[in-house]
């Protein structure tokens, strides 16, 4: 490690149906899911299960399988350049549009949890 005490290492979001999260963000990302360990194992299904960019530019995702649903706001959320007609097509709900004071979408995906979503730059 450097000068710093940590480093990052993956993002983690807890889910109800994990299996069905994790789908929705490989849809909602382009992401795959991380079925096997490296020895070519598979994993337990009742286990988290990663997800992850294929082209290694974005971080890793753990989708974690806890018992309860979301009850409060996300303390930290995930920040995505997308389309949001096409995120709410696929399951999002929108919270809050664009407006004078932000210049994004808030969304939550299919079990609650907000992200924002920030529309495409011109050329990219």
């Amino acid at each position: 490690m450097t000068d710093a005490p940590a480093r990052f290492k993956d993002l983690c979001l807890d889910a109800r149906d994990h299996q069905a999260l994790a789908d929705w963000w490989c849809a909602a990302l382009g992401y795959v899911r991380r079925d096997t360990l490296a020895d070519g194992t598979p994993r337990e299904r009742g286990g988290p299960v990663p997800i992850a960019d294929p082209t290694g530019a974005g971080p890793p995702i753990w989708i974690n399988p806890v018992p309860e649903p979301k009850a409060v706001k996300n303390r930290m959320h995930l920040d995505v350049v997308g389309d949001t007609a096409a995120l709410l097509d696929a399951g999002a709900t929108l919270l809050r549009a664009e407006d004078g004071e932000v210049a994004w979408d808030v969304l939550a995906d299919p079990e609650g949890n907000e992200f924002c979503c920030f529309a495409p730059d011109e050329g990219e």
